[in-house]
Formats: C-alpha cells, structure tokens, sequence
C-alpha cells in the first residue's frame, strides 16, 4: 500500500467534502472509488479503436464518396471543374 499526496483545487475540495459528507466514506474510500469508476471508463474508452469509432458514424452506403473509387479520377476532375467553374 501506497502513500501519495494529492493536490486539490478549491472545486475538488469542496466535492470531496460533499461527497463524504453524503455518503458518509472516508476521503480514502472516496477517491479509491473514483479511481476505480475511473479505471473502468478508460478502460471502455481505450477498447475503442478507430475502426469501432468508424463503424458508429453510420454514414450510409458509400459514405461521403461522391462516386466509386473506380471512377476517382473522372470524379476529381469534375468536383475541380465545378470548383472552379471552368
């Protein structure tokens, strides 16, 4: 077991004292059950990868593609063309 020293902004000391006054915990069990609720959240957080982050977008079939990637450079050409109205 470990010993740290913490330094705490007013806000955070004033939710500290809330929060032990309500649930009647010690500033111990309270931040270990913070860290704990935290741990779980990064946790979460870090099994999403970016594939997982893409595949929530839901951004319809083809996405934002304006035409397949077999007819890119035709595309290009046109999306430049309307750019710059030529």
């Amino acid at each position: 077991m470990g010993t740290r020293t913490v330094r705490l902004d007013d806000e955070a000391e004033k939710t500290l004292a809330k929060l032990k006054k309500f649930t009647g915990l010690s500033i111990s069990e309270v931040l270990k059950r913070g860290l704990s609720a935290y741990e779980e959240q990064a946790m979460q957080q870090a099994a999403r990868n970016p594939f997982a982050i893409y595949r929530e977008l839901d951004l319809g079939e083809g996405g934002y593609a304006i035409e397949p990637a077999r007819h890119a450079k035709s595309a290009i050409k046109e999306a430049i063309g309307r750019k710059h109205k030529r």
